[in-house]
């Protein structure tokens, strides 16, 4: 049953103004929005996980409707645990929708209580990644325009 809670999990690595954007419509879309960084132990991002969750808090700290958080194990299981009813997902370009269509056929098919959303960027963030944002820092070139300001100095000095 949906209790207005929705959450929108990633690895955030780092977050990106596509991000930050799906989160501000979510915010007004639903009552309560948690953005769940996914503690992954067999990855290793450029930023750890405390990294990840400063830097999202900062970004989002505008909305008072979010909440920062992680997790670790399935994603199902988070969102039991916290009595989450929607996961939301965001969908760049057809090839996002591969991989997204089957991992929410999978937690549908392992939790059938717990609904996956789509929603498409919007279309002046659709090329935007976090890869394309920590390439773009490794060569010392300028990703401002990619990323909340708030983070921008975090990023920067993760690549001195």
């Amino acid at each position: 049953m949906y209790n207005g809670l929705c959450v929108y999990p990633g690895s955030f690595d780092p977050v990106t103004l596509g991000h930050v954007d799906l989160i501000e419509r979510a915010s007004v879309l639903f009552p309560e929005v948690v953005v769940a960084v996914l503690n992954n132990p067999d990855k290793r991002g450029k930023f750890d996980v405390a990294q990840r969750l400063s830097m999202l808090e900062r970004a989002c700290r505008h909305l008072a409707n979010v909440r920062i958080d992680s997790f670790g194990g399935l994603l199902v299981d988070y969102m039991r645990k916290q009595g989450a009813g929607i996961v939301l997902r965001g969908l760049r370009a057809v090839t996002d929708f591969e991989s997204e269509f089957q991992m929410a056929q999978v937690n549908r098919q392992i939790a059938p209580e717990i609904e996956t959303l789509f929603l498409m960027t919007s279309p002046h963030y659709a090329y935007i990644s976090s890869s394309a944002v920590k390439q773009i820092a490794s060569f010392g070139g300028d990703f401002s325009s990619l990323v909340p300001a708030v983070i921008i100095d975090d990023i920067r000095n993760a690549y001195r």
